[in-house]
């Protein structure tokens, strides 16, 4: 497994990383022996780039990683969030970038994880109430503390991105990003780029549907949060899964699974763009990570362009009160 940078103050991850949120809620019912298995796996292959937040669980992803990586810290880069306030017992209250909140939020979530110092430290969701330079601002004190390394931003704009680089460097930039979320290609990743920031793309296989291993929503577990999803819904569903269809007959072709193709086309975008594809098995973690040796030549790259281009899928990515959310 090779290595990137994120940004340019010396961070450097695997150039796949492993999200976590999975294990612990959305994705229907998890197992935590799994779990804990899968991320030992992702260590022993590399994938030692994790991605949590306090708001999975709420508050019990967190703990899952503290669990496994006792012992193991020295040998994972953890990138954790805060901004979305749940209680433990899962009721919402809305998004906070108070510079008190991220002080206390950071101190949460070191008693969580068993660590003293967050690798990468992100604004999960940019706070419309709270100027970004104070968020910024309390960010940066614990930097200098020695809390946090790195500083990151989750689903923000380009006028808030380049705000906020402005109080502190930001380091990495996270935002939905694949080959049927290509909305960051419009604004989004030529900031990050000009100003140096690294790129982090959750959901590289959307979610889970550019596997092919969905067919149906009856595929789903009653309680997954993506039936509620507009692209796993309805005539949307149909359409994105012909869109799919087309992407596995070249996975095919070129002797490889839909989703290790999807990831190789997300890490073909760019050098500064670390894919973070979620799981909590150990099987479908070692064929995420076998998308490294996918190498997609100029015409694969055009035939791909020409079945799933920008705008192809069809759905919003959230719902209409997520999509508020995204993009401040």
């Amino acid at each position: 497994m090779q290595q990137r940078r994120l940004g340019t103050q010396g961070l450097s991850v695997s150039s796949i990383g492993l999200g976590c949120m999975g294990m612990s809620e959305f994705y229907g019912p998890g197992d935590e022996a799994e779990s804990i298995a899968t991320l030992h796996r992702s260590i022993e292959l590399g994938m030692t780039f994790l991605d949590t937040s306090d708001v999975y669980g709420p508050h019990t992803n967190e703990m899952l990683l503290g669990r496994a990586l006792r012992g193991r810290r020295d040998e994972v880069t953890i990138a954790t969030k805060f901004g979305i306030v749940r209680d433990a017992d899962g009721t919402r209250h809305g998004i906070s970038g108070r510079p008190e909140y991220v002080r206390a939020a950071c101190d949460a979530s070191f008693e969580r994880l068993g660590i003293e110092t967050i690798d990468l430290y992100y604004q999960h969701r940019v706070d419309p109430n709270t100027p970004i330079e104070e968020t910024v601002g309390a960010m940066a004190e614990l930097v200098k503390a020695g809390k946090v390394r790195y500083l990151g931003l989750s689903e923000a704009g380009p006028d808030t991105i380049r705000r906020a680089h402005a109080v502190h460097p930001i380091s990495a930039l996270q935002t939905e990003y694949s080959l049927w979320s290509r909305d960051p290609e419009e604004e989004i990743l030529p900031v990050v780029r000009e100003l140096g920031i690294g790129f982090v793309a959750y959901s590289p296989l959307g979610r889970g549907f550019l596997t092919g291993q969905i067919q149906s929503p009856g595929d789903l577990a009653a309680d997954d949060w993506r039936l509620a999803n507009p692209r796993f819904q309805g005539e949307n569903f149909q359409k994105n899964l012909d869109l799919v269809a087309k992407i596995r007959e070249i996975a095919e072709r070129k002797g490889c699974t839909p989703s290790q193709l999807a990831l190789a086309w997300v890490l073909a975008q760019g050098e500064e763009i670390v894919p973070i594809p979620g799981t909590k098995r150990r099987k479908y973690l070692e064929e995420n990570a076998g998308a490294v040796t996918v190498q997609l030549t100029a015409d694969d790259l055009k035939e791909i362009e020409a079945i799933a281009p920008k705008g192809a899928v069809a759905g919003e990515r959230y719902d209409a009160g997520g999509m508020r959310a995204v993009n401040l």
